[in-house]
């Protein structure tokens, strides 16, 4: 049974080794036979990023009044409940609910400012109608004593000289002090209209200011100014303004309605790259969700200054790419990626980047069996510009073939390599075209041999 055993397991071992070797082998064919031909055409250089859509132009959907807001103390408010993100809507449908507890509490506390403000003035009322009450009564005392003055002055014509004048000093200081009261009475009838004024005026404020938090009140039920597709918008931090998000009062936006005729891309080039980037330059857009439809657009927009991206070091500027025409697909926040092409190389070799080796400064690429030196240009991510070295069509390794080390190297002549470290290359860069189809021809371009080959 062992003895079994171990034949079993001493073919099986036999078997594994045959194996390996057999794919090692044809792996190592494979790769030796891997060979690409110099293409020659138009050659790309471009810049890709990626980005995402936003409509070119939209219509703010608002919160409540500012001004009120802020007569409100109301710095800040949460969106408590909204349609979902995409949602289309009608000219005046429901779009979301704002939490109203802060301005519920302040109309609380108002109503009872009110009700306190109503108790003063009918207090102040009640007061005022007691104080002048009794200022007339004083009055009427006064016309009664002054009128028995009176009468005890017409007796008194047959008492003594003394006593005459007596009984009339008593009468005069009567009438003296009937007047100075009427001059009162006059002055508490202005000062109890002062306070009903007061009182009055307090209370119709804090009326008002009920009214102006009942009303925006109404307003923390957010409706759609127009019809459209509801876009959430988005914080500082790029995320998304939904349910439980902090609106300011000085960005008073809940969403926005775009208009989806005319899509951008926005889109950050690192600081290496941007200084290659320009306005009118074509970019080629292709939408992530759609990997079948191919877009065109025109750079409209690139930032003078950069920004730090959150979490990263890097500096990145903003760019800002119109996307040709219109098709109902684009929706906002789609991811893109984008090409900008940044230079067009006219009737060039090129062959794939992998293809070129270094070694002491020298460049080369293994063909028929030695190391050929090449002058190389330009790149773009994937291929290289040969100068000088191969022509159209030769048949290059792709990847170093097994023994390639020993193989003789090639040189130029001195003479050429000197020559192309100080003539420039001629260039045919990108137009800066106008109206929505202008980068058409550059798309065409774009795909044509010299891409393909590339």
């Amino acid at each position: 049974m062992n003895r079994k055993n171990a034949i079993i397991l001493g073919i099986s071992f036999v078997i594994l080794v045959s194996l390996i070797w057999y794919f090692s082998t044809s792996t190592a064919e494979t790769s030796d036979t891997i060979e690409v031909a110099v293409s020659k055409g138009k050659f790309v250089i471009d810049v890709t990023v990626t980005g995402e859509l936003e409509a070119r132009s939209s219509e703010d959907i608002k919160g409540p009044n500012p001004n009120a807001l802020r007569n409100a103390r109301i710095h800040r408010y949460m969106i408590e409940d909204i349609v979902p993100d995409g949602t289309v809507v009608d000219s005046g449908q429901w779009v979301a609910t704002l939490d109203r507890s802060d301005l519920q509490n302040k109309i609380t506390d108002q109503e009872l400012e009110v009700e306190k403000l109503e108790t003063q003035f009918v207090k102040t009322q009640l007061d005022t109608t007691l104080t002048l009450r009794a200022a007339r009564d004083e009055l009427i005392n006064l016309k009664f004593s002054l009128e028995e003055k009176q009468i005890v002055v017409d007796q008194s014509i047959y008492e003594p000289p003394a006593t005459q004048r007596q009984v009339k000093i008593d009468y005069e200081k009567t009438l003296r002090s009937l007047n100075q009261n009427i001059e009162n009475y006059e002055i508490k009838q202005q000062k109890a209209r002062a306070d009903m004024r007061e009182v009055a005026t307090n209370l119709e404020k804090a009326r008002r200011v009920l009214r102006e938090y009942n009303d925006l009140k109404s307003e923390f039920v957010v409706l759609a100014p127009k019809s459209g597709m509801v876009n959430y918008k988005r914080d500082w931090y790029g995320k998304k303004m939904g349910v439980g998000a902090q609106v300011s009062m000085w960005e008073n936006v809940v969403a926005t309605l775009p208009n989806l005729s005319a899509m951008n891309s926005r889109t950050y080039v690192n600081e290496i790259d941007i200084s290659r980037v320009q306005d009118g330059q074509i970019a080629e857009i292709e939408i992530d969700a759609f990997p079948d439809k191919n877009f065109t657009g025109v750079v409209f927009d690139v930032a003078n200054m950069g920004e730090q991206m959150r979490n990263s070091n890097a500096k990145v500027f903003e760019v800002i790419i119109h996307i040709d025409g219109y098709d109902s697909i684009l929706r906002p926040s789609m991811t893109t990626k984008n090409s900008i092409i940044t230079e067009i190389i006219d009737s060039v070799l090129f062959v794939p980047i992998e293809c070129v080796q270094i070694q002491d400064s020298i460049n080369y690429v293994y063909k028929d069996g030695r190391r050929q030196q090449v002058i190389i240009g330009k790149t773009n991510e994937t291929s290289i510009i040969i100068y000088e070295g191969l022509e159209e069509n030769d048949e290059i390794y792709l990847i170093p073939p097994e023994g390639a080390d020993d193989w003789s190297m090639r040189l130029l002549d001195e003479e050429l390599v000197e020559k192309y470290k100080t003539v420039k290359v001629d260039t045919v860069k990108t137009a800066k075209p106008s109206g929505e189809n202008a980068g058409k021809k550059g798309y065409k371009d774009r795909k044509g041999k010299g891409r393909k080959n590339g």
